[in-house]
């Protein structure tokens, strides 16, 4: 992997300890050494507040509506029948229905971006609980094809809005050593959000007109979030950003608990830092300078390439294959009750995102990626071979028997085993990655990771029933078999570790080329700053006694 020269020739601790040896733009030594107080200050061994947890949880119940708008789905192709223009919908009709909700999700986060940094955090949360609920009530009261194409498009915005803006508000509210843990909550609410859809699915599948409630209860958590949501603080970095130093002050002070003066000082000096810096290279800045930043400065060009392949590789995995067509997918190999073991797949993840969020802080995010992603390659291996003894009707996609066979089995076993290993990998560290952008570009990097999340995933949720009729079902999941092998080779040279490391931190790992070994170098001899305080600290309390 590419390094800069630096990054060979200087170590992360003598840049923080002098920092004019260090060639970093002006000012970034002001960050670096910001974020080594935060480590000598201590606040790092404070409790996480319970305020954090609540807000975090608040913010989450938008990524519930993500995960509930996008699983819905599944059920209402199975039981929607001739609900809509008084006839059965076609294979077209249904890609059509399923990907418009992606497609309005890709430019619903293009929205968020372009108000996140403007009007705030939480103003984006706001405008996208608007839409969910709209969107619930044009789906509900749809009666043809056009009319539930527009709520799913309008809900597809809600979806994009929150999948931007929740992971950001929660990155910049969140503690460095808790920020995996609370992002990953949000991606808990996210997988439950798709249990509830299947649940919510099973419930109804026999009731008249049952998808009509099944789309149109996606109403009342955005209601509920909206009620709360009044209750959350700012982003305290949106705060500094907007010389509102004071309110920043008692946010972060609310945040970290009971922090000492010189400790909240610390945290106040470094995002003050990041933020002056910001405006400076924002001074007169438009839009589009934005994004010619992100794209023209190699280190935000490297991050958001680190950023956004990640998200690719996670969802042209075929996951959302599973979460669009598990019905689908299960009825073609037998089962009955389809949606009923969707809910298996569907709280399988669920399960695996609260593994993820318990051990993603301790472990770290790379060293979790590269010991599980290797297991998504070899659960659709064993699917692909296994519906090549499943005879299926390429034209229909219907099963040419009538019972569960145990190459059937196999399916499910081995899709449960892909989930097991995408849950608690890239399924949800995807979603973390959004700490990689610096104050000036965070909101523009943030949407370009959930457009690329959405484009991705309309290539996939437009394209799986063509696939699986042009290059049978064991062509398709050997392709995203192939994929998923491409990814973990990316992932091993292209994303580096920076769980525990500030905002402000993460910032200089990507000027060292895409930082792999400098990040590893940084977290290594912040440990040792963090071992060297407490052993004095130690030998100070016994002399004392």
């Amino acid at each position: 992997m590419a390094q800069d020269k630096d990054a060979k020739s200087q170590s992360p601790t003598s840049i923080m300890n002098d920092p004019k040896k260090a060639s970093l733009p002006e000012n970034a030594h002001i960050e670096v050494a910001a974020g080594s107080l935060t480590t000598e200050t201590g606040i790092d061994d404070l409790p996480i507040s319970m305020f954090v947890w609540l807000v975090a949880f608040t913010a989450s119940i938008a990524g519930m509506l993500f995960g509930y708008d996008t699983g819905i789905i599944s059920a209402v192709l199975v039981y929607i029948h001739d609900g809509l223009d008084n006839r059965t919908l076609t294979s077209n009709e249904k890609e059509l229905i399923t990907s418009l909700c992606s497609g309005g999700a890709f430019f619903g986060s293009i929205l968020a971006g372009l108000t996140a940094d403007k009007l705030g955090r939480k103003a984006a949360i706001y405008f996208g609980c608007a839409l969910f609920t709209i969107g619930a009530v044009l789906q509900g009261a749809a009666y043809t094809i056009a009319q539930m194409a527009v709520g799913r498009v309008v809900v597809g915005f809600g979806v994009g809005s929150a999948a931007m803006v929740v992971p950001l508000y929660i990155a910049e509210v969140a503690p460095a050593k808790a920020r995996g843990r609370l992002i990953g909550l949000n991606n808990m609410s996210i997988t439950g959000g798709q249990v509830t859809s299947y649940a919510i699915g099973a419930a109804f599948a026999n009731v008249n007109h049952g998808w009509r409630y099944m789309v149109g209860l996606g109403a009342l958590p955005a209601l509920i979030l909206a009620a709360l949501m009044p209750f959350c603080p700012e982003s305290p970095r949106h705060l500094v950003y907007n010389h509102r130093q004071e309110e920043a002050r008692g946010v972060l002070r609310r945040i970290y608990g009971h922090p000492s003066d010189v400790q909240l000082a610390s945290v106040l000096a470094s995002i003050s830092a990041a933020c002056d810096e910001a405006r400076e290279i924002n001074e007169g800045a438009t839009r589009w300078t934005k994004m010619k930043q992100l794209h023209a400065v190699p280190s935000n060009l490297r991050a958001l390439i680190s950023a956004c392949g990640l998200m690719v590789i996670s969802q042209l995995s075929g996951f959302n294959t599973l979460m669009y067509y598990s019905s689908t997918l299960f009825a073609l190999v037998g089962f009955d009750n389809p949606t009923a073991v969707g809910i298996v797949v569907a709280g399988t993840n669920f399960i695996m995102t609260w593994v993820n969020m318990m051990v993603i802080d301790k472990m770290g995010r790379r060293r979790l990626l590269l010991s599980t992603a290797w297991g998504m390659s070899v659960g659709l291996i064993a699917i692909a071979v296994a519906f090549s003894f499943i005879p299926v009707d390429l034209d229909t996609l219907d099963l040419k028997s009538n019972s569960v066979s145990p190459p059937a089995i196999v399916v499910l076993v081995f899709i449960i085993w892909f989930v097991l290993f995408y849950g608690v990998s890239v399924g949800n560290t995807a979603w973390m990655s959004t700490d990689f952008f610096p104050l000036e570009v965070r909101a523009m990097g943030t949407m370009w990771i959930t457009c690329s999340s959405w484009g991705s995933n309309v290539i996939v949720s437009s394209t799986f029933l063509s696939m699986m009729k042009s290059m049978t079902p064991s062509g398709a999941f050997g392709f995203y078999a192939g994929i998923c092998g491409v990814g973990y080779v990316l992932i091993y040279f292209f994303y580096p570790e920076v769980s525990g490391l500030s905002l402000e931190e993460i910032k200089e790992v990507f000027k060292h080329g895409f930082g792999v070994r400098y990040a590893r170098n940084l977290r290594k001899e912040r440990r040792d700053i963090i071992q060297e305080r407490l052993r004095i600290q130690g030998k100070t309390a016994v002399v004392g006694h």
